[in-house]
C-alpha cells in the first residue's frame, strides 16, 4: 500500500504481444466448428463466395502497408514525419484484433478445405467450392501475418540508455 507521501507503483503495460497459443486455439476451435457445420448442412448451402477471400486479402495488404509506414515513422527514417503515440496504440489494437480474426477465419477455412478434400470428394459441388475455400485459407493466413507484422511494427525500439545499468 502506498501512502500520500510515496508515489503509486508504476502500472505495467496492459497490452501484451499476441500469444501464438491464442491464435492456434482460436484456429483449431473454428476449424472444428466449420467441420461440424459443413458436414451437417453442406448439401443445402449455396456455392462458396469469393468475396471473403478478396476482403481478407485487401485487409492484409492495407495492414502490411501500414506496418511498413509505422515502422519507418517510429524509427524516424529520413523523410518520414513523427508518429502520434495514440495512433500507434490504435494500430496495435487493430493488429491484435486482425491477427485473431484472421486466425478464426483461417481455422474455419482450413476445416472447410479439409472437409471438401476428405468427405466432399463424392459431391460434384465440392470441386467447385475447393478453390474458393483454399483462397480464403491463404488470404486468412496473410491477414494473420500482416496483423502480427503490424503489431511488431508498433513496438518502440529500445534506446541505448535503457541498456545501461542504473548507478545509485
Amino acid at each position: 500500500m502506498w501512502t500520500a507521501l510515496s508515489q503509486p507503483p508504476t502500472p505495467e503495460p496492459r497490452l501484451q504481444p499476441t500469444n501464438p497459443a491464442t491464435l492456434i486455439v482460436a484456429a483449431l476451435g473454428s476449424a472444428a466448428v466449420a467441420w461440424l457445420i459443413i458436414s451437417t448442412w453442406y448439401g443445402s448451402m449455396p456455392t462458396l463466395p469469393w468475396l471473403p477471400a478478396f476482403t481478407l486479402l485487401a485487409l492484409a495488404l492495407v495492414e502490411f502497408a501500414l506496418a511498413q509506414q509505422t515502422r519507418a515513422r517510429i524509427e524516424r527514417k529520413p523523410g518520414r514525419p513523427g508518429v502520434e503515440p495514440l495512433a500507434v496504440a490504435r494500430y496495435a489494437v487493430l493488429a491484435k484484433a486482425s491477427s485473431l480474426a484472421g486466425a478464426i477465419f483461417a481455422g474455419f477455412s482450413a476445416g472447410l478445405t479439409l472437409w471438401l478434400l476428405v468427405d466432399g470428394q463424392r459431391l460434384a459441388a465440392a470441386s467447385r467450392d475447393l478453390p474458393a475455400a483454399i483462397s480464403s485459407l491463404v488470404c486468412s493466413l496473410a491477414l494473420v501475418g500482416a496483423g502480427l507484422w503490424l503489431e511488431r511494427a508498433c513496438r518502440v525500439p529500445k534506446r541505448p540508455e535503457d541498456d545501461k545499468p542504473d548507478i545509485q
